[in-house]
C-alpha cells in the first residue's frame, strides 16, 4: 500500500540540577505522528465480521499516534551514575516507526573506567520491561502483523523483559567500540517463545 510520508512533531524539555553536589537531569519528551494509520480493534472486528484475515490497511485514514516519556539521570559518585525511563504511547493505533511498544519502563547503572585505569571506558547494566496494549494483543492474536512482531497467534501474551549489559571500550578519544549482550524473556510479547540471547557490537566515531 502506497502511503504519504508521515508528518511528526517532537517536543523535548530538559532540566539540569544537583542533588547533594551530584549532577542530575530530568527530561520530558513527547511525539505526535500524523499519517494514514489503522486502528487495531477495527481491523479485528472487520476480520471477525467477514471471515477474512486481519487487514490493518483497510482501516487506515489520516489520524495521530502520540506518546511521551520521562527520562531521569543521576550521578551517584564521580564515576557511577543511574538512569531510568518511563514511556507510554497510543495503544490502539498502528505503530508506524521504530517498533511495537505501547509502554516501557527501564532502569540501570553505568560505571566509568578510572577504577581499573581505563578512564574512557564504561560498563553498564540495565533492566527493561516493554508492554503492549490489550488492543494490540488481540490484533496480534488474530494474525495481525506489527512492524517487527507477529507470530500468527498470541494466545499467551506477556511483557517483554530484557536484561542488558554492555562494555564501551574507548579506542581513541573520537572512537568507541561497545560489546552488548541482551537476555530477552517473552520476545515479541509471546510467552511461548524464548528466552533468547542477543549479542551486538556497536561502533561510535565522531570527527
Amino acid at each position: 500500500m502506497n502511503r504519504n510520508p508521515p508528518k511528526g512533531v517532537d517536543l523535548e524539555l530538559e532540566h539540569r540540577h544537583e542533588i547533594l553536589g551530584h549532577g542530575a537531569k530530568v527530561m520530558l519528551t513527547a511525539f505526535e505522528t500524523r499519517a494514514r494509520l489503522g486502528l487495531l480493534d477495527e481491523a479485528v472486528k472487520m476480520a471477525q465480521a467477514t471471515g477474512n484475515p486481519v487487514d490493518i490497511a483497510a482501516t487506515c485514514q489520516l489520524r495521530d499516534r502520540v506518546g511521551a516519556d520521562i527520562n531521569l539521570e543521576q550521578e551517584l559518585t564521580q564515576d557511577l551514575g543511574m538512569f531510568a525511563r518511563v514511556g507510554k504511547a497510543s495503544g490502539n493505533v498502528e505503530a508506524y516507526d521504530f517498533t511495537d511498544i505501547d509502554r516501557t519502563v527501564s532502569a540501570g547503572l553505568s560505571l566509568k573506567g578510572p577504577r581499573w585505569t581505563r578512564a574512557d571506558d564504561t560498563v553498564g547494566l540495565a533492566g527493561i520491561v516493554n508492554g503492549i496494549s490489550a488492543a494490540r494483543e488481540r490484533f496480534l492474536n488474530a494474525s495481525g502483523l506489527g512492524i517487527v512482531v507477529g507470530d500468527g497467534q498470541l494466545p499467551h501474551p506477556g511483557s517483554e523483559q530484557i536484561l542488558e549489559t554492555y562494555y564501551s571500550l574507548g579506542i581513541l578519544q573520537q572512537l568507541h567500540v561497545s560489546l552488548d549482550y541482551q537476555f530477552v524473556k517473552n520476545p515479541a510479547y509471546n510467552q511461548d517463545r524464548g528466552p533468547v540471547s542477543i549479542f551486538a557490537v556497536r561502533v561510535h566515531a565522531q570527527f
